[in-house]
């Protein structure tokens, strides 16, 4: 494709980023198929396997601690490679994970597939905040940001309803086997529909698109020179991305908490059938949809592009209804499920506006490698959001739990805090 100097170039663009936006938010989501379809399968692997809460806690920290190994590995490859064909190829491969899965029975070889998993689930990211960061500029990441963000709710609130009643139906093995069909039939709109970056398709940079340059311009290659000076100096030379990563651990720690032991939480503690605690968990993902989309528009229209105020502000008041649920009298089960909702709403604000800060502050060209920095500390927390707070569960019982999560989202909001004044640098058409 070439750019029409009469200016129908336009509306391709116009066109191409909506699809852009549509197939990276169906394909993360369906990602999150043959990811987040293991806690619905905890409970009934614990009741059938005859492993503790110990050991259940030890799988998730090494799948996902593998798994933000990956984000960070696959965020070089993916700043250099194209989007579409890292994309699938990942999608492909957690499928085939899933479906090896739902066949073994060895726990050993279990966590050998999950532990895969991980790392080829790493490769799904990347390629979306290029996606994001090539066809979307700064004014507008935190809309659009917001927007895709919702993909993770999306996607693990229909696994988790999903799940839910295949487990209930069909027992733990459906849990795995079905999602893995449905991410293969995503592979493939993945690899005959989705494009790489604006220039890619001999479109001029989203700069050009938003009015700020000549339409004959070209998106530029960068370097492999001019790309490592990128990461040393916007990437690991930048406070604000170190500090957006410090945070990021504890707002993971409540993240995952939450996910993957509110199923487990609901019902064994709340005596909730599985199916209906797995529809309860997908409403703190579908609520964590509307605070993204709210702390997004907040830092565009409020904010001027600064996303630290807003996550700051967000995890002080998911403090607060963690407190509130862990405080809450036993049998008032309509007020846990809106204290669940309020922490869904406060947490995914501050989790989603850490890639859009990272990506300000890294610019297009290395967006996908600072996101994925922020990942490796996202996803160490799995040690305490997994192996750590399984231990403490079976030690100290649910109270200890929260206290510990409580104390987490305090945490976050400090880091937050220092980055209060950090704005976007100026993205150019030739990285500078």
């Amino acid at each position: 494709m070439t750019i029409d100097q009469g200016g129908r170039w336009r509306e391709v663009y116009r066109r191409m980023r909506g699809r852009q936006l549509g197939l990276a938010f169906a394909g993360y989501a369906v990602f999150y198929f043959v990811r987040k379809n293991i806690p619905v399968g905890m409970p009934l692997m614990e009741k059938q396997l005859g492993v503790g809460k110990t050991e259940l806690g030890a799988f998730l920290t090494a799948g996902d601690s593998v798994y933000g190994v990956s984000k960070l590995a696959n965020g070089f490859v993916g700043d250099r490679v194209s989007a579409r064909w890292l994309m699938a190829a990942g999608l492909a491969l957690s499928a085939a994970m899933n479906g090896a899965f739902g066949l073994a029975s060895s726990a050993l070889v279990l966590g050998i597939l999950w532990m895969l998993n991980g790392w080829f689930q790493g490769m799904g990211f990347p390629p979306c905040a290029r996606i994001l960061a090539h066809w979307f500029a700064p004014a507008e990441r935190g809309r659009m940001w917001g927007i895709w963000n919702g993909s993770h709710m999306i996607g693990a609130a229909g696994i988790l309803v999903l799940a839910g009643w295949l487990g209930q139906n069909f027992g733990w093995r459906a849990v795995f086997l079905v999602p893995a069909g449905i991410a293969l039939a995503m592979t493939l709109v993945l690899a005959i529909w989705l494009r790489d970056t604006p220039g890619s398709l001999g479109l001029p940079p989203v700069e050009v698109y938003r009015g700020d340059g000549d339409p004959a311009a070209v998106e530029p290659a960068v370097s492999a020179a001019e790309y490592r000076a990128l990461l040393r100096r916007r990437v690991f030379g930048n406070r604000v991305v170190w500090l957006a990563s410090i945070a990021n651990f504890f707002v993971y720690t409540v993240r995952l908490s939450f996910l993957n032991w509110a199923p487990t939480f609901l019902s064994q503690e709340k005596h909730v059938r599985l199916d209906m605690a797995a529809l309860m968990t997908a409403g703190f993902e579908l609520a964590g949809l509307a605070g993204a989309l709210t702390a997004g528009w907040l830092t565009d229209r409020v904010f001027r592009a600064r996303r630290a105020p807003v996550s700051t502000a967000y995890m002080l008041a998911t403090a607060g209804a963690i407190v509130a649920f862990w405080q809450l009298p036993d049998g008032n089960l309509v007020g846990a499920v809106l204290l669940l909702l309020a922490i869904g709403f406060c947490i995914y604000g501050p989790q989603f506006l850490v890639g859009v800060m990272v990506a300000d502050q890294a610019g297009k060209h290395a967006a996908a490698a600072a996101i994925g920095l922020t990942a490796i500390f996202g996803y160490a927390s799995s040690t305490v959001s997994g192996l750590g707070l399984g231990a403490i569960l079976e030690h100290h019982g649910w109270s200890g739990g929260f206290a510990l999560l409580a104390a987490s989202a305090l945490a976050a909001a400090i880091p937050f805090a220092l980055c209060w004044r950090a704005r976007p640098v100026t993205d150019s058409a030739r990285p500078s």
